[in-house]
């Protein structure tokens, strides 16, 4: 089992059912699963930048990444329907904990003048989304072998009501969120 899924086990359920209120522990919020997006604006043009990132996101989460194309023509970025524009991994279970740890431990204290991640970025919903500026703060990633930085999008999905069950269930299991001025 997974240590950050042990420690949700373990520490952060029965912390969340009793400050909650919650009649059972199948009422307490859990992690659904989690969304990593890579979106390649200049991968219509360059095709080889779409494959390095589909083998990068793959290096970083374990599972082959799906690529995602344009649902729609749009002249003004030179588009059209169908077009290869991005690629994205969900991963649920094992491997989402697995993602969740290194990111939390290991890749965010890599960021240049980290000081948390913003505690307002919730959807209404209990979902939680943040953006990486550069892909080379996972361990995994070589410097050398990238062909141009790029960034992702993380969206943690958990099953939560409301974004303060949602903040302190993420706050439990080790996100670093800034504090709120």
């Amino acid at each position: 089992m997974s240590a950050l899924k042990e420690k949700y086990l373990q520490e952060v359920r029965p912390t969340l059912l009793n400050k909650f209120g919650y009649q059972n522990y199948l009422a307490v919020p859990r992690l659904e699963k989690v969304v990593i997006n890579m979106g390649i604006g200049e991968g219509k043009d360059n095709p080889a930048l779409l494959e390095s990132a589909v083998k990068e996101l793959s290096i970083i989460t374990g599972q082959k990444p799906v690529i995602t194309k344009a649902k729609r023509s749009e002249a003004s970025f030179k588009l059209r329907k169908g077009n290869p524009i991005g690629c994205k991994v969900t991963l649920r279970g094992r491997r989402m904990y697995d993602f969740l740890n290194k990111l939390i431990n290991v890749a965010l204290p890599r960021v240049r003048d980290f000081r948390g991640v913003s505690p307002t970025s919730f959807d209404g919903r209990g979902n939680y989304s943040l953006g990486l500026k550069e892909q080379i703060i996972f361990p995994e990633i070589d410097y050398d072998e990238i062909e141009k930085i790029q960034g992702m999008d993380i969206t943690i999905i958990t099953n939560a009501e409301t974004d303060e069950e949602a903040r302190e269930l993420l706050r439990l299991l080790g996100m670093p969120f800034r504090e709120a001025a």
